[in-house]
């Protein structure tokens, strides 16, 4: 086989430092694949493809905290939904789960994403202006003039989400330790404060698994359209759980209600009946 400067300008082309493919050679990173194999985790190898280094320890503990806790929140999200309705058109899992996957876009899914620019505008704000409350109050007003919802901040089903607390604990150790800064953290939980301050009696507005994922990520020095990448991982666990189960349950066209609750004027009546 010979070779010539198409070839060259083929390889300029399709250049990456994520992985080299070579005949014999598969390297991740600079890391050839066989060292990787019983020796990383599959974290620490999401972080090598990302970060072009492997993690330490500690930091892959943390991150993969915040990718087990946003794995599934049950057929009422959305993505799971779609891709549970999918699974029973006929389309193969692979299309179900890319059905799922698709659904995560700005509104279910992107809250992430959001709630860390949230946090980095407040945390380089106080660097500039100096005054902290001030400039939580400040960042706040600017996003709510803009939307209604603050991301990372209340939710619609739990009063608490029972995946704030042992996240954030776990980054309030990582903070005691050294392992990462803190200003993200203590961004989010300013911005708790200010959103609860005065609402005795109301119904409280707490962070929810999006803002404590954001401000892991944000941590661990992940840009922001990562957080949204990173959530999209997790959940894909759970979406490919919920399409494979749906396989098995023998049901064909599923419909976004059980058949006794669809309307009358909306059945289609069976020709010749």
């Amino acid at each position: 086989m010979t070779t010539g400067p198409q070839d060259g300008l083929v390889a300029q082309w399709w250049a990456t430092a994520v992985s080299r493919i070579e005949p014999g050679i598969i390297e991740l990173r600079e890391h050839p694949v066989q060292d990787l194999i019983g020796h990383a985790t599959f974290v620490e190898t999401i972080w090598l493809l990302l970060r072009g280094e492997l993690p330490r320890p500690e930091q892959a503990k943390l991150l993969e905290a915040a990718l087990v806790a946003g794995v599934d929140h049950g057929p009422q999200a959305p993505s799971i939904a779609a891709a549970r309705m999918a699974a029973t058109c006929g389309i193969g899992l692979n299309s179900a789960v890319a059905t799922g996957v698709n659904m995560l876009g700005d509104v279910h899914g992107g809250a992430g994403q959001q709630c860390v620019e949230l946090l980095d505008e407040i945390t380089q704000q106080r660097d500039q202006d100096g005054e902290f409350e001030l400039t939580v109050a400040k960042v706040i007003g600017e996003w709510r003039a803009r939307s209604r919802y603050l991301p990372g901040f209340g939710h619609r089903f739990h009063p608490r989400d029972p995946r704030r607390d042992p996240l954030l604990a776990l980054v309030d150790r990582a903070v005691a330790d050294g392992l990462v800064e803190g200003a993200h953290l203590r961004a989010a939980r300013a911005v708790e404060t200010y959103l609860n301050r005065g609402r005795e009696g109301k119904k409280p507005v707490p962070m929810n698994i999006d803002g404590a994922t954001a401000v892991i990520y944000a941590e661990l020095g992940f840009a922001a359209p990562l957080a949204r990448g990173l959530f999209v991982l997790s959940r894909s666990v759970g979406i490919l759980a919920h399409a494979w189960e749906e396989t098995g349950q023998g049901r064909r066209n599923k419909s976004p209600m059980p058949p006794s609750m669809v309307p009358v004027h909306l059945v289609v009546p069976t020709p010749g009946v």
